[in-house]
């Protein structure tokens, strides 16, 4: 039974880190992940890629180890193996704020991106479409390469938008981003009396027809509901965390987990610091006011017209306020508590990483998957729900919503405007 605290636990790991070579949990998960290896559900790398170098990236050594980049990622191939990942759905975001054909546009250059990756370095990436496809590709030793548009708006309101990007290899879409869309409702702001609509509801069973994963990280929770009623095959989270362990509006509430039993999908637990951690949420809304108060143009603020004063203000405020520190073990407490509340069949990993500007002690890239499974067994966990959450659960998924496209194949797309 296990009965120590997150507190006494994250006191014991640094008294015994969790990297040590002789940690016999360590050994443990790297077994786990050698028969079944990690299958991360968001990854921003190409959107940091192109913001860093624009089509410079080209000329990038992606196999040199990025830490030393003058801005450091989160990921690089010789971290991804370290790390034993052997599939990764990779973000190919755009801000909500780009619309329309632009948004379309942008989309597709990140798309070139991840194709570019494959194509430059064929011995370490292949792309994938199917489940079965990753299972072979994971065991050649390759990454097995899949896409996920990170926002509906990306498909300009245009149901042939969505069947060419899932050619091109795009597996999920997330319905919305930090802004609703025409036809669904994000977590950051105020509900709609429709959270779905019928153009919404059209788009899923589109996806469902295609084989797409429908992917309610980003969404409200009247659109998760929703969206679970409308799909027809399980449905993703594809990186977010628990909500009752941190009140963040992009984490699952336990009434949508309990729901996700009967779904049949998952939800893939997210790295980003200020969702797992209250204390690091509470210090981000603070930062952000206080950012605000001291210089809000063009009317208001304490430093109005005065950067140099309020940038020394600022530099005060955050060294008597330093950040708190989020680590592994906060982390591995939501994914105790997904698989609580949902069943160790509907968890998975989603770290968003190269998505976000810091991540966990213990968590700082790719290499460090290990890491998260050895303390789920230190935990008491089997090594067959490790094994679930590292890929198989995912896994299953994907093939359940190629199941379901199969038995639609003779269907024809919905006739539903926006």
């Amino acid at each position: 039974m296990r009965i120590l605290t997150s507190a006494l636990l994250a006191a014991l790991v640094v008294a015994a880190p969790l990297h040590a070579a002789d940690d016999p949990n360590l050994a443990r998960a790297r077994a786990v992940l050698k028969a079944q290896p990690i299958i991360d559900g968001h990854n921003d790398w190409p959107e940091q890629l192109r913001q860093d170098f624009g089509e410079g990236w080209w000329q990038v050594d992606l196999a040199a180890d990025s830490r030393q980049f003058k801005h450091p990622l989160h990921t690089d191939i010789p971290r991804l193996h370290a790390g034993q990942v052997g599939g990764q759905f990779w973000s190919v975001w755009v801000p909500a704020t780009i619309t329309g054909p632009a948004a379309v546009k942008a989309t597709l250059q990140q798309i070139d991106i991840v194709r570019g990756i494959v194509a430059r370095y064929p011995q370490h990436f292949e792309l994938a479409s199917t489940a079965a496809d990753i299972r072979r590709i994971q065991k050649s030793g390759k990454v097995a390469s899949l896409m996920g548009v990170e926002g509906g708006s990306q498909i300009d309101n245009d149901l042939a938008v969505l069947r060419q990007f899932y050619t091109l290899g795009v597996r999920y879409m997330t319905l919305t981003h930090v802004r609703h869309n025409d036809w669904a409702d994000s977590a950051n702001e105020a509900p709609r009396a429709a959270p779905l609509t019928d153009f919404g509801k059209a788009v899923i069973h589109e996806m469902n027809r295609l084989g797409m994963l429908v992917d309610i990280s980003h969404v409200s929770p009247g659109t998760m509901k929703a969206a679970m009623a409308a799909s027809a095959a399980p449905v993703i989270f594809s990186h977010s965390s628990a909500r009752a362990i941190t009140d963040h509006p992009r984490n699952v509430p336990d009434d949508v987990l309990a729901m996700l039993k009967d779904d049949g999908g998952i939800v893939m637990v997210n790295y980003a610091p200020g969702y797992v951690s209250r204390a690091r949420q509470e210090w981000e809304a603070a930062r952000a006011g206080v950012r605000a108060s001291y210089n809000a143009p063009p009317y208001s603020g304490l430093y109005i017209g005065q950067p140099d004063r309020a940038a020394a203000a600022f530099a005060e405020w955050e060294k008597a306020h330093p950040m708190p520190k989020v680590t592994l073990t906060e982390v591995a407490d939501h994914i105790d508590h997904l698989a609580k509340i949902a069943g160790h069949d509907h968890v998975g990993i989603g770290s968003d990483l190269d998505g976000i500007d810091t991540t966990p002690d213990g968590l700082g890239g790719v290499e460090t998957y290990p890491a998260l499974i050895a303390e789920l067994l230190r935990r008491g966990w089997s090594e067959a729900d490790c094994a679930k959450l590292a890929g198989g659960n995912i896994l299953r998924v994907l093939a359940a919503a190629e199941a379901v496209a199969a038995g639609m194949k003779g269907e024809v797309p919905p006739n539903v405007k926006p």
